[in-house]
C-alpha cells in the first residue's frame, strides 16, 4: 500500500487537530456556546482552513469520521470473504466498532452525552445514520441482485444501523450485537410465546 505523502499527512494532522479542539471545547463549554472561530483559534488555523477541512459546518466537526465510517460499513458487505453471508459480514463489522478499552468506552459515553444534549447534533446524527442506511441498502441490493426499494433490503439496512445504535447503550455492546444478529438470523421463534397459567 502506498504511504501518504507529506501534504496528505499535513492535511490529516490539521483535520485531527481541528476535530480534537472542537470536541474538547464543546465538552467543556457546551456545543452551542462555542463558535467555529474559537475552534479554529484553538487549533491554530484560520476559519477558512477550518471550512476547507469541514465544509459541512460546525456539526461536522463533531462527526469527523462520518464518511470513513459509512465507507467502512459498505466495504464490510462488498468486500466480505467468499462464503460469508451479508448478515455475518455486518455482525463482524459492527462488533469491531465496539471493541474498545474501558478508557475508550468512557470517552464514547462522553461523546454520546454531548450529542444528546444538543438538538443540532442529535438532528445531524439522525441524518448521518439515514445516509448510512441508504448506502447500506444500496450495496445489499447490489450484492443480492435486488431493487433497492425491496422491503427486505430496506429492512435489513435499517436493522443493521439500529443494531449499532442500540449496542452503544448496552453494558456489553458486542454481546448486544450478537443478540440482535442472532434474532435476525433465526427469527423470533417462541421467545414471545406466553404460557397460560393452569
Amino acid at each position: 500500500m502506498t504511504q501518504p505523502g507529506r501534504r496528505e499527512r499535513k492535511k490529516a494532522q490539521t483535520r485531527t487537530a481541528l476535530a480534537d479542539a472542537a470536541l474538547r471545547l464543546f465538552t467543556e463549554r457546551g456545543y452551542e456556546e462555542v463558535t467555529v472561530t474559537e475552534v479554529a483559534e484553538a487549533a491554530d488555523v484560520s476559519v477558512t482552513t477550518l471550512f476547507k477541512h469541514f465544509p459541512g459546518g460546525k456539526e461536522s466537526l463533531v462527526f469527523d469520521q462520518d464518511h470513513s465510517q459509512r465507507d467502512a460499513l459498505v466495504a464490510a458487505v462488498r468486500e466480505r470473504p467468499a462464503g460469508q453471508s451479508i448478515l455475518d459480514a455486518m455482525r463482524v463489522h459492527l462488533r469491531s466498532l465496539h471493541d474498545y478499552s474501558p478508557v475508550e468506552r468512557a470517552l464514547l459515553h462522553q461523546f454520546l452525552d454531548l450529542v444528546r444534549r444538543s438538538a443540532a447534533l442529535s438532528e445531524y446524527a439522525d441524518r448521518m445514520w439515514l445516509r448510512y442506511e441508504q448506502a447500506l441498502a444500496e450495496v445489499i441490493a447490489e450484492e443480492v441482485g435486488a431493487d433497492v426499494r425491496d422491503m427486505r433490503v430496506q429492512a435489513l439496512a435499517r436493522y443493521a444501523v439500529d443494531a449499532h445504535t442500540l449496542a452503544e447503550r448496552a453494558d456489553d455492546p458486542q454481546r448486544a450485537i450478537d443478540t440482535i444478529f442472532d434474532l435476525l438470523t433465526t427469527g423470533w421463534g417462541d421467545y414471545g410465546a406466553v404460557s397460560a397459567e393452569p
